[in-house]
């Protein structure tokens, strides 16, 4: 009963606006209180955010924002669209496919899918309606290729499901790369069956002279080798992963000096900023905490385990229904508070029935994609439409087909477990 209130309590103070980490603090607070009294919530406040901010592995998360922040300010993100569209531009549905290759050398960089969809809103979407193309399709497209940050060797939430499932970070993030080519090169496929489904949808552009692709080649080169360096380094195990977005981050910033974009301004602005997100993500993962010891000591999760564990049922049926729930989750709740809530509480089922924690780590991130444009709430959709002035309604039904196809990558995902683990068992 009282684990019934706790929850109860958890999605009133989330339904009424309290920020996720203060409401899972205050939820948690309360059950402890509850079954402990007020000495035991006292000694657990006392411990519990020191022993949060006190991992190393941390670190990784302002170094990687502040890591976005710089390229953003470096203004590198127009170039790499540019440079995609002028190799590709020419294809059926190219300006599209020069999109989702932009959000995957930004996202790569970035690591945050909501910064990926609103550069890329500002960026490619003008471009495509310029264009000519459909207004529905290139908005879905944008939407889409916004959420390819969330896999890629700089992603917050493979991160933090890392701090929080105890895997290896480095193993991780490397997981994520095979991953991510094929669910962009899953967007691309996508979205030339749409043009070829009714051409008039996506109109090509012109050809570009050779000496422009050599140009913007050019302009992009120093962040694309940025990631290579980044993710090798991490790969190689010449560093950590908490080192690597070190460098990561000094790279960006020289890389914003080398194009003459830093000033006091958006010196202070990015710093600011990334300031924030981490004290955001740190607040977070300390009302998480909270929350998570209030499930050991009322043994919740060991009874959810047992449970599931006399059912009987296939497991790929129980992974099934899990990452349903995941993508109902994901339509309106933000994925950072889906990871702090969700992973103490199904990471030990998923090891019960004998899944790889590092692969679930991505194959939850995937499915959070799709969550991130899923009707009501969906938001990389809503990004888009307040950033193109665009109907929502239009966004959400240009991201069907892509709604589509990524239910189908998933399950290549989850019948195929070596696609996701090949690489890091190689590291």
């Amino acid at each position: 009963m009282i684990v019934f209130f706790v929850i109860l309590s958890l999605f009133v103070l989330l339904t009424i606006g309290t920020p996720v980490g203060f409401a899972m603090a205050i939820a948690g607070g309360a059950g402890l209180c509850l079954i402990g009294g007020p000495d035991m919530v006292s000694g657990i406040i006392q411990t519990s955010p020191l022993s949060v901010v006190g991992s190393y592995e941390l670190l990784t998360i302002p170094m990687f924002l502040l890591m976005a922040e710089m390229v953003l300010v470096s203004g590198v993100a127009d170039d790499l669209f540019r440079a995609a569209a002028a190799w590709i531009g020419r294809v059926p549905g190219g300006l599209g496919m020069a999109t989702a290759l932009a959000g995957a050398g930004f996202g790569a960089i970035c690591g945050s899918s909501t910064a990926s969809a609103a550069t890329l809103s500002s960026t490619s979407l003008p471009a495509m309606l310029k264009q000519g193309y459909e207004p529905k399709m290139a908005a879905g497209v944008v939407a889409i290729s916004g959420t390819l940050s969330m896999l890629l060797p700089t992603s917050v939430a493979l991160v933090i499901y890392g701090l929080l499932a105890e895997v290896n970070i480095g193993k991780l993030l490397v997981s994520g790369i095979i991953p991510a080519i094929l669910v962009t090169l899953t967007i691309m496929a996508t979205i030339l069956f749409l043009v070829w489904q009714d051409p008039t949808r996506a109109p090509s552009l012109t050809n570009v002279p050779m000496h422009e692709k050599l140009r913007l080649l050019k302009a992009v080169g120093p962040m694309l080798v940025l990631f290579g360096i980044v993710t090798t380094v991490i790969y190689t195990g010449i560093a950590t992963p908490t080192e690597a977005s070190a460098f990561g981050a000094s790279g960006a910033f020289a890389l914003a000096i080398w194009r003459g974009r830093i000033n006091r301004k958006t010196f202070v602005h990015a710093f600011t900023h990334a300031a924030q997100g981490t004290c955001m993500i740190t607040m977070i993962l300390v009302g998480a905490s909270i929350f998570g010891y209030f499930f050991t000591l009322t043994q919740s999760t060991q009874d959810l385990v047992h449970w599931v564990g006399h059912l009987d049922v296939s497991r790929w049926v129980i992974i099934t229904l899990i990452l349903c729930g995941y993508i109902i989750l994901g339509s309106f709740m933000d994925q950072i508070a889906i990871l702090v809530l969700t992973v103490p509480i199904v990471l030990p089922l998923i090891k019960s029935l004998g899944f790889d924690p590092i692969w679930f780590g991505v194959i939850k991130i995937v499915t959070a994609e799709v969550g991130m444009i899923t009707p009501p709430i969906g938001l990389n959709c809503f990004i888009v439409a307040r950033y193109a002035n665009r109907p929502v309604a239009d966004v959400f039904h240009g991201i069907f087909p892509h709604f589509i196809a990524h239910l189908f990558i998933i399950a290549v995902f989850v019948a195929f477990p070596s696609i996701i683990l090949w690489l890091p068992s190689r590291m």
